[in-house]
């Protein structure tokens, strides 16, 4: 560890009430073969604290000088771009690189400089951050919100331990082995569960009840905050402790035996759990050893399969996307009780037998009293099972719903629903480069663009004359995400419960399909005398299914108000997020009760939205029997909008495009 300097952030060690937390990352540090960890939890409980100052204690690292790739002097790696390296080397302390939200992917992975390869035939690569965090830690904060092609770039580099940059037929690869954390506020929104399955542990953090806690922890930040010297002073011992011991967990790493009997309990726990591949069974085996050695033990017992299964499991449990991860330790306890128990470390590790006992030597974590449920805080989230996926009162399951999307390419955020233009897609053109602006160069165009300038700048010999101005970089064509906005009647004239559970699961059938296209949703409800909004624009599509579980029913129908209130909505969303382009989705039977002249707002209102060009979609929810007046179908056509049938809501993968005006 490197010694405590006025530069030095918070201590690890005092760190208060997030001891799940420090345990994950400590083993994480101790074998990044984990696979990294994620921590979930609400805004304000030091997440981001207490990843930035494992740093602090994680051991420096020997690199050769003057490689960007840090490779180890007794290791070097042999197609290392930086290589070959001398035998010199030096100590640095380990990184912490961050990776921010809006990085490209070309700052993630690294890129070739495609001047020098046309002018010289070299290849000169720019390290990316993948390429900083060798040796080190990566650090994603609200990984839920970056793009998940990038997810999968650090999860696949953390995996295979490599970055490999391949471009216009040039291919570079360097080591990247690094120990990946990433943060998340559930309320904006969860990570796709085959994402999820890709982080080795996941720990959720919530603010502690007991006002015991929050002093010390106010005491310890307030002290920090006061004297941030004398504070690293006195916890430089405790931080020395731990450091030393994370290596000597390292060392004593590869000698602690994972028996047979033991194998067979992690089997045996994760099959009665229920999760999807072998995955868990590696993580959670991976991480048994990790505790064991950071106990000191060379043989892994019982304590170490629960600390294990504790962090590794709850977020496979994720059976449907509406599923909170999270794992209920009653049933734990009961999967361990019922699985073959590791041997007792008084035992020959080798031989047949195997001890009932799940006792042994704490490591950091102690097996549930049999007399108590073993479940942690009944506030905290995610430790009771989870309930049907997108169940809602006086609904059947969500099904498969219908592709709306907004027609015409626009310019917006990378997702899954309209066409747009996207940094990931298929190549539709070529633009000129602003500067040294960031992008994937087009190479053919640039070829085009400077070849007939090559007489003129003196071009002699092979290669081309290649100047900054004739990179052109590559349009392309992909999918974005979009604001769905839900506008919904939930006044008396939606009829029936039966029918207003229809529509609920139409709605919830159209947020799972927002879920998987990573869209961001909100909800204005309207009935009564006004019309509220429910839920402001969000990318949490678990919050706005809870919401409609509590939606209210009944009263008039203000639909003017309705509309004007979703207007309303998308108006300040276009300031916050101009580049998400907007689709309402206005769930109604199209009838107006309150106050005067009510249908003829709603259509007035109606016009409105037409004229500034909202993409539209009206579902009608008038019942199918009986005289139809039809009052949706003409609010539609006011609108400019997509109209179906509520009951063609689920009609496969047909694809039903709504027109996008400003386009047009």
């Amino acid at each position: 560890m490197r010694p405590a300097s006025p530069s030095s952030g918070f201590p690890f060690t005092a760190v208060v009430g997030m001891d799940d937390l420090q345990l994950a990352l400590i083993l994480a540090a101790i074998s990044p073969a984990i696979g990294g960890v994620l921590i979930r939890g609400e805004k304000g409980t030091a997440k981001s604290t207490a990843v930035r100052a494992l740093t602090e204690i994680l051991p420096t690292v020997d690199v050769v000088p003057g490689c960007r790739f840090s490779c180890d002097p007794d290791h070097p790696d042999p197609a290392c771009p930086d290589g070959p390296h001398s035998s010199v080397s030096e100590s640095r302390p380990a990184r912490l690189v961050e990776l921010p939200v809006g990085a490209t992917e070309d700052r993630v992975l690294g890129s070739l400089h495609l001047e020098k390869a046309l002018a010289e035939g070299i290849t000169v690569y720019e390290p990316g951050l993948l390429a900083a965090a060798h040796r080190g830690i990566l650090y994603v904060d609200e990984v839920n919100l970056l793009h998940d092609h990038l997810v999968d770039v650090l999860l696949d580099a953390a995996a295979m331990g490599r970055a490999t940059v391949e471009r216009d037929g040039v291919s570079v690869t360097h080591p990247a082995r690094f120990v990946l954390v990433g943060t998340m506020n559930p309320e904006e929104g969860e990570l796709r569960p085959q994402l999820l399955d890709r982080f080795g542990l996941t720990v959720d953090v919530v603010a502690s009840r007991d006002p015991a806690v929050r002093v010390e922890v106010m005491r310890a930040r307030l002290g920090y905050e006061a004297d941030p010297d004398a504070f690293i002073a006195r916890y430089d011992g405790p931080q020395r402790e731990l450091a030393e011991r994370i290596v000597k967990a390292r060392a004593l790493l590869t000698e602690v035996i994972l028996t047979d009997s033991a194998l067979r309990q992690i089997a045996e726990i994760c099959a009665s759990f229920d999760v999807d591949g072998m995955r868990a069974d590696l993580v959670t085996a991976r991480t048994a050893v990790a505790h064991a050695a950071w106990s000191g033990r060379t043989v892994v017992e019982v304590d170490d399969v629960r600390a294990a299964a504790k962090l590794a499991l709850p977020h496979r449990r994720r059976r449907n996307p509406f599923d909170a991860p999270g794992l209920d330790e009653d049933q734990l306890e009961e999967a361990i009780n019922n699985s073959t128990p590791p041997p007792d470390p008084d035992d020959d590790p080798d031989g047949p037998d195997g001890s009932d006992d799940p006792g042994g030597p704490g490591g950091g974590v102690d097996p549930a009293d049999p007399g108590d449920s073993g479940a942690g805080d009944d506030s905290a989230p995610g430790l009771s099972g989870p309930a049907p996926a997108g169940e809602v009162a006086g609904s059947s399951e969500p099904y498969k719903a219908r592709l709306l999307s907004v027609q015409a390419a626009g310019t917006g955020v990378a997702g899954r629903r309209s066409r747009a233009i996207t940094e990931v897609g298929r190549v539709v053109g070529d633009r000129s480069r602003a500067g040294r602006e960031a992008g994937r160069p087009h190479l053919l165009a640039t070829i085009r663009s400077a070849a007939p300038h090559q007489h003129a700048r003196g071009r002699t010999g092979p290669g081309l004359a290649v100047r900054a101005a004739d990179v052109r970089l590559a349009v392309r064509e992909g999918r974005e995400g979009n604001l769905v906005l839900f506008c919904v009647d939930a006044s008396g004239s939606m009829g029936t419960k039966k029918r207003m559970g229809e529509v609920k699961t139409a709605i919830v059938s159209l947020l799972l399909d927002a879920y998987q296209r990573r869209d961001t949703v909100g909800l204005v409800t309207f009935a009564g005398a006004a019309a509220t909004v429910a839920l402001p624009p969000t990318g949490s599509v678990e919050t706005a299914v809870r919401r409609l579980e509590s939606l209210p029913t009944g009263g008039r129908t203000p639909l003017a108000e309705g509309l004007l209130q979703a207007a309303e909505v998308l108006r300040i969303a276009a300031i916050r997020d101009p580049r998400r382009r907007p689709l309402l989705v206005l769930v109604t039977d199209g009838r107006a009760t309150h106050g005067d002249n009510a249908f003829a707002r709603a259509r007035q209102a109606a016009g409105w939205l037409a004229q500034h060009g909202i993409a539209t979609v009206v579902v009608d929810c008038e019942p199918r029997r009986g005289v139809r007046l039809g009052l949706a179908g003409e609010l539609a056509a006011d609108l400019g909008a997509e109209y179906i049938d509520l009951g063609e809501v689920a009609a496969g993968n047909l694809i039903r495009t709504v027109t996008d005006r400003r386009a047009a």
